[in-house]
Parts: structure tokens; sequence; C-alpha cells
């Protein structure tokens, strides 16, 4: 939508962009804290995902926020002067890798939590054994693995966000 001009697109990601100037970690980049930077936004994106996850026990609340996310992502691949950062080879290399690194874990967490929704309504799960609170031990347990992925993936995407630029 920015890059075809629409001015509502434009006009968000603006008032995005001047909200986040003011955020702790922007302020902490700009002070040249890189790894202060990185470990709010790593804990920023892990709160958010946890998030993600435990909406995904409704099974449509995921949807609509990856949708959202999806959407911000896109309405930032413009610039402050509104010119596409995809225009310059090495900014596009690291605003897409950026968006992939957190697409991956923000992805595998959404999933997670759908799978948890899913394994507590459905009357006859593949998950047979205990529950806690109505949800399959093992589902629970599911999340946790995925987790062991997400946090260092997230970790990454920070690291990478804030150091690479």
């Amino acid at each position: 939508m920015v890059h075809a001009g629409n001015v509502f697109a434009i006009t968000y990601r603006d008032n995005i962009v001047s909200t986040a100037q003011s955020s702790p970690i922007i302020i902490a980049f700009r002070q040249n804290d890189r790894l202060g930077a990185a470990v709010l936004d790593f804990g920023g994106n892990l709160f958010s995902a946890f998030g993600t996850t435990l909406g995904g026990l409704g099974d449509i609340a995921p949807y609509p926020i990856i949708a959202y996310r999806g959407w911000i992502g896109g309405i930032v691949s413009i610039n402050s002067s509104h010119v596409s950062r995809l225009a310059d080879p090495p900014e596009a290399v690291y605003y897409l890798t950026t968006l992939v690194l957190q697409l991956i874990p923000y992805t595998l967490s959404g999933g997670a939590g759908v799978n948890l929704g899913l394994a507590f309504i459905r009357p006859k799960s593949c998950y047979q054994g205990g529950k806690w609170l109505g949800i399959p031990k093992e589902a629970i347990r599911d999340v946790l693995w995925i987790y062991l992925l997400v946090v260092p993936l997230f970790l990454l995407a920070s690291v990478w966000e804030f150091f690479m630029r």
C-alpha cells in the first residue's frame, strides 16, 4: 500500500514510526547502547509472541494479529522520505533479513498457540495423555519445545537488527 502511495498507509506508517522514536529501544539505540536496545527488543518480541501463543487458545486470535504484524512490516518498508527501503540493495538485505528473522519465531509461537487451542477443543485430540486445566500436557510440552527455538531465534533477530545496522 505504501509503495502505491496509499495516504492512509503512509500516514499510519508515519504515526507508528513517530511514536516508536520515543520508545526505550530507540532511545537506547540512539545513545549507542546497541546491547540495551537488542535486549529490550528481544524482551518485547518474546512478550508479544507469548501473548499470541496464549491467544491461540481461542484458535482465531493469532490470525488477525499475524495479519496486522505483516501489514506493519509492509508499511515500514519505506523510509522517512517515503522512498522504498528495497531500492538500496544493502538496506533491502538488512530490512528483509530482519523481517524474516522475526517472522520465523512469531510464526512458530502463533502456531504453537493454535495447536494448544485445537488440542483443548477437539473432542478426540491426538493428545491422549493427562490434562492440565483441560489442555493436554503433551501439547503444553510441545509449546515448551517450540519455545526452545523461539527464544534464541528472537535473540538472533534482535542482535541482527541492532548490531548489523
